[in-house]
């Protein structure tokens, strides 16, 4: 599918072609002006806020919020190919599915098993692959994080007691439509989430506080923007 202008993002600052994809606007905006030198505002269209600076290495890189679930990701994300983007990495949160997760912990994500809507429609099977070689480059730069499979979902709220494949470390829901997108477009993406959500034997969920999510935040950025550099 070929894609003409931009529809959703309107770009008011260049496009650096290393780019971190957040869910979240506000983390966005948090990373940019943590990790970021002299960012500028890439897009506000939409709420999606975007920002372009440069990265440790001098070069440019961009941080734009993709907003939430698959449907959301996936237009942001070919938007962001069809200006220039030669490699993506998401930068999200997670729930935790395994026990030993702690809150703020990272995991990096080797492939999403596809239990969303989006990768389907995008022709994923039942798992999609991240990139290899960005998401070794991760893996190197965030040793301590837990490597393996996540789950992506359509609904944050479910009371559907399934189960999911039991070798899933977390549920999200972004990452199986954001490889989709990148595997077709030849472009490589990969995906480092900070657990925000873990839940005890009842499923009653404990919520990360802000403080801590921030500093994970920012420490999942530093090890994307040296990832993407590498």
């Amino acid at each position: 599918m070929s894609h003409g202008a931009p529809i959703h993002l309107r770009p008011t600052a260049p496009l650096g072609e290393r780019v971190l994809l957040p869910g979240d606007p506000g983390r966005a905006l948090a990373l940019a002006q943590a990790l970021l030198q002299e960012p500028r505002m890439f897009n506000h269209h939409r709420g999606l806020w975007g920002y372009t600076g440069a990265a440790p290495d001098g070069e440019p890189l961009t941080i734009q919020a993709t907003g939430m679930g698959g449907p959301s990701a996936a237009i942001v994300l070919a938007e962001l190919i069809a200006l220039g983007a030669s490699s993506a990495i998401r930068v999200g949160t997670c729930g935790a599915l395994v026990g030993g997760l702690a809150l703020g912990e990272l995991v990096i994500a080797r492939e999403a098993i596809c239990a969303d809507g989006t990768s389907r429609a995008l022709g994923a099977g039942e798992r999609v692959d991240a990139e290899r070689s960005l998401t070794d480059a991760l893996t190197r730069q965030a040793p301590s994080a837990r490597v393996g499979a996540v789950v992506s979902v359509d609904l944050f709220y479910d009371n559907d007691e399934r189960r999911f494949d039991e070798d899933a470390l977390a549920i999200e829901m972004e990452a199986a439509a954001l490889f989709a997108v990148g595997g077709a477009a030849g472009v490589p993406v990969a995906c480092v989430l900070a657990v925000s959500d873990t839940f005890d034997a009842r499923g009653e969920r404990e919520r990360i506080d802000d403080h801590t999510l921030l500093e994970a935040a920012e420490r999942m950025g530093r090890a994307a923007i040296a990832a993407l550099a590498a």
